[in-house]
């Protein structure tokens, strides 16, 4: 068994290794455990600690990964929704679709039974307001929202603000492994903005044969590298977990056009190992991880890429 997070994670990291001690499968472990995450006030990147869009609308994003049956749930943009990565595990065990959207979204949530959540929490109304207010004048604050909002994206949008989806990839005692991801996305995003964390492939892969991998930061960049999928798919072609993460790292460093930033991979492989690394960041990051082998869960610090 091995179980990996974000620092993000620390909420839930605790329940999802008592529930893969207690025989819990992968996929459910993990769901369990990001679920105390999205909770969580304290925790402002995911659920209701997280922050609005341009117009202070919550929009949350999630992904769920099988990693023996490669079957994925995902969902988007949705309102008014905090366990959002069981709703995407509800997607994938209910649907024949992999992603659902917006109000889409939501109606599945309602069909399956999800309460609707007040997501908005007020210290992120009054920092978006804050921050909305200083870039409007008089005439534009009477009409907001109903004005254009693209001359305003990048002045207001912050993905600084933001710099962790909740990432949990995991393989319980029966080898089967896992992937999980939840986030609130860029702080003050356009209306609609999808990340990496609910594509598949991008944000998170899993396929227990070979490894998982999941990336956190920038989702702009990883999108266009397919980062997650590119680590596993290397360690498919033979490489090891270490040459599979540098691999990967080094092709997101050939773009050079577009939003560029720091972006953290998070990997493990079907032996038990790990890797995370940080590119273009100033300093490390902390993950946690555990394996049976260890007295407690550790906190520790990834490494710095050099390319």
């Amino acid at each position: 068994m091995i179980l990996l997070a974000n620092c993000e994670a620390e909420p839930g990291f605790f329940h999802s290794v008592t529930a893969l001690k207690a025989g819990t499968g992968a996929v459910d472990a993990l769901v369990e455990g990001i679920g105390h995450v999205e909770a969580d006030p304290a925790v402002r990147s995911v659920g209701y600690g997280g922050w609005p869009n341009m117009i202070g609308e919550m929009e949350c994003d999630a992904g769920v990964m099988d990693g023996t049956t490669r079957e994925v749930g995902a969902v988007g943009a949705v309102p008014r929704t905090l366990p959002v990565a069981r709703l995407a595990r509800e997607v994938m065990r209910r649907l024949p679709h992999v992603m659902l959207t917006g109000a889409g979204a939501r109606r599945f949530a309602d069909e399956s039974g999800f309460i609707s959540d007040e997501m908005l929490h007020p210290d992120s109304a009054r920092v978006w307001w804050d921050k909305l207010e200083g870039l409007l004048d008089p005439a534009q604050r009477a009409a907001f929202p109903d004005l254009p909002l693209a001359p305003f994206s990048k002045a207001i949008t912050d993905p600084e603000r933001v710099r962790d989806t909740t990432v949990f990839l995991g393989r319980d005692s029966g080898g089967d492994m896992a992937a999980v991801t939840s986030t609130s996305g860029w702080a003050w995003k356009y209306p609609g903005r999808l990340g990496d964390s609910p594509i598949p492939g991008a944000g998170f892969y899993a396929d227990s044969r070979f490894g998982a991998a999941a990336c956190t930061h920038t989702g702009e960049m990883t999108m266009r590298s397919a980062t997650a999928h590119a680590v596993v798919h290397a360690m498919q072609l033979g490489l090891d977990l270490d040459q599979a993460v540098e691999a990967a790292a080094r092709d997101l460093l050939t773009l050079e056009t577009g939003f560029l930033g720091e972006v953290v991979i998070h990997a493990i492989d079907a032996t038990g190992r790990h890797r995370v690394v940080n590119l273009l960041g100033r300093a490390p990051v902390s993950y946690w991880i555990w394996t049976p082998e260890m007295a407690e869960p550790e906190r520790r610090l990834s490494e710095q890429f050099q390319s």
